[in-house]
């Protein structure tokens, strides 16, 4: 009897490579409470909990504790959450309409702060979120309008105003930027951005037209790394059978 033959998965896209990532960014973090914003980061740390974070904790954003799957394993009071936000024992993954080389973000508005050209989100926890627990941020398209020389009002801190206040910001960490074209870290001696990985296809000329401000950039670059045929098992038949990841990040 001849065996079946299977057709050979499909390669990964560049929204799989942004899964891969973000979920990353929670590699080696233990016991925290993971808290994406987003599509493609909630589908990365339900992944990271799968596979190479068991211990993540991960909420519903209201009380519970649940499953990768959605149920519920624990119930999450206020005062707990407190807990984690302020004592550095959550990592959160933020958006960001404007980011700095220094990692200062802005959600709240657009131009001058007494005559904004366009209201947004507000400050919201930007400033609890980035002084008191490790924060990092994902961006779903990567241009010269967010990835900016100085953004227009400071809502996550970045790691210039944090040195000059330390005291300030005991867990104060960015562990890293994640975009549609590459990931980046601040492991730089001025804790200024570095270039950490390119999304395959991605040169490095197109991050540098696309951003602001100047990277530093190592020789070589590193290529984000391609998730395992399990991991794309997971992510294409478990956690986001419907593709909706395609809708955020095309191919």
């Amino acid at each position: 009897m001849t065996g079946v033959t299977r057709a050979p998965a499909l390669a990964p896209t560049r929204a799989e490579y942004c899964v891969i990532a973000c979920a990353e960014a929670w590699r080696g973090d233990g016991e925290v409470l993971a808290s994406p914003m987003g599509l493609i980061p909630s589908v990365g740390a339900r992944l990271a909990r799968l596979t190479f974070s068991p211990d993540l904790l991960l909420t519903d954003g209201e009380a519970m504790l649940v499953r990768p799957d959605g149920t519920v394993e624990g119930w999450l009071p206020y005062r707990q959450h407190l807990a984690f936000v302020t004592g550095g024992r959550r990592h959160v993954m933020m958006g960001a309409s404007q980011i700095d080389r220094f990692g200062n973000q802005n959600i709240s508005c657009i131009g001058d702060w007494e005559r904004p050209k366009r209201q947004l989100l507000g400050v919201r926890g930007a400033p609890v979120n980035t002084l008191n627990n490790p924060t990092s941020y994902w961006v779903p398209k990567h241009s010269r309008r967010v990835f900016v020389a100085k953004v227009d009002m400071v809502c996550g801190v970045g790691y210039d105003r944090v040195a000059a206040h330390p005291e300030a910001a005991r867990y104060h960490r960015i562990p890293r930027v994640v975009s549609d074209l590459g990931v980046f870290d601040f492991e730089t001696p001025d804790h200024s951005m570095r270039l950490a990985s390119l999304h395959p296809g991605v040169t490095v000329e197109e991050v540098r037209e696309a951003t602001a401000f100047d990277l530093t950039v190592p020789d070589p670059v590193p290529v984000t790394r391609e998730p395992t045929a399990d991991e794309l098992r997971l992510i294409r038949e478990v956690l986001d059978p419907g593709n909706a990841r395609a809708r955020e990040v095309g191919s």
